[in-house]
């Protein structure tokens, strides 16, 4: 292995102008807010490689990273830097064995609050606890765990490109904490199909029965709740807020546009619920 005196020397570059790039949704201060996305920007900035993180900031800011593809065990992506080909990105991850997350199933079911708070899409802090206490880890705990590639000519590993990676990484993990939980070998599906199965076990036999539902009023005018005949009246307004699905699915994975989705559909809501009440009043 060369050592560091004799390595290249490559002075910094200007990234080449990319579209329709995945810019982070914020452009200043902190990258993410909860603590499991910090503990993985931790990660990171562990690997104590100086300037390249500020100028990972400003990859990911600037939407320098074009693809990023989450798998089990796998973060594959692509990187526009200053030559004309974008830079290939690899980031593996050291997945855990069936058998283990197995252990972390059966330990989580035993705690009713883990259970709901995760079904919610929520990370209890406490989960760490979880795996640590079956000799496990959630993040990725020693540099062997993490195995990064880029396709630049830097020697230094990881390299600005990978840091852009890695931040944009922090904030879908912000948005969905189950996307560690990919990485690390379960998918979200898996693993609460995986809890709810756990718990139909140890409460087999138990379960009350399940209450007949009555049946549909075979009258039309008693389903409805109105006579036959009687005027049918509308009381149509327009929606308190607009776009309150998309709102309540939260931000989209790895968004590329050059506004945010929301404000994007903002004024889409509006004009069609006008449209709509011109055709209803």
């Amino acid at each position: 292995m060369p050592r560091f005196e004799d390595r290249p020397f490559y002075p910094a570059s200007k990234p080449r102008s990319a579209r329709g790039g995945i810019k982070a949704q914020n452009a200043r201060g902190a990258f993410v807010a909860n603590w499991w996305a910090k503990r993985w920007i931790a990660v990171l900035e562990s690997f104590d490689i100086g300037s390249r993180l500020q100028r990972g900031r400003s990859y990911a800011r600037l939407g320098q990273v074009l693809s990023i593809e989450i798998e089990k065990g796998v973060v594959s992506a692509r990187v526009q830097g200053s030559r004309p080909d974008p830079y290939d990105i690899r980031i593996e991850v050291t997945q855990l064995s069936p058998e283990d997350w197995q252990k972390v199933i059966r330990m989580v079911s035993a705690q009713a609050l883990f259970e709901a708070k995760l079904l919610a899409g929520d990370m209890p802090r406490e989960i760490e606890s979880v795996f640590r206490a079956q000799r496990l880890s959630l993040f990725p705990a020693r540099l062997s765990d993490l195995k990064t590639s880029c396709s630049c000519p830097d020697w230094s590993n990881p390299c600005k490109h990978i840091a852009a990676v890695y931040y944009l990484l922090g904030e879908e993990f912000d948005r969905d904490p189950f996307l560690i939980f990919r990485m690390r070998g379960m998918d979200r599906d898996e693993f609460t199909a995986a809890l709810a199965q756990h718990r139909r076990a140890l409460d087999a036999g138990s379960e009350p029965p399940e209450e007949e539902q009555e049946p549909l009023p075979v009258s039309a005018e008693e389903f409805w709740g109105r006579r036959a005949g009687a005027p049918f009246t509308l009381d149509a307004q327009a929606p308190a807020v607009n776009a309150a699905l998309p709102r309540r699915l939260g931000r989209f994975p790895f968004w590329a546009g050059e506004r945010p989705l929301i404000a994007s559909l903002d004024p889409i809501y509006s004009r069609a619920s006008e449209k709509g009440l011109l055709k209803l009043l």
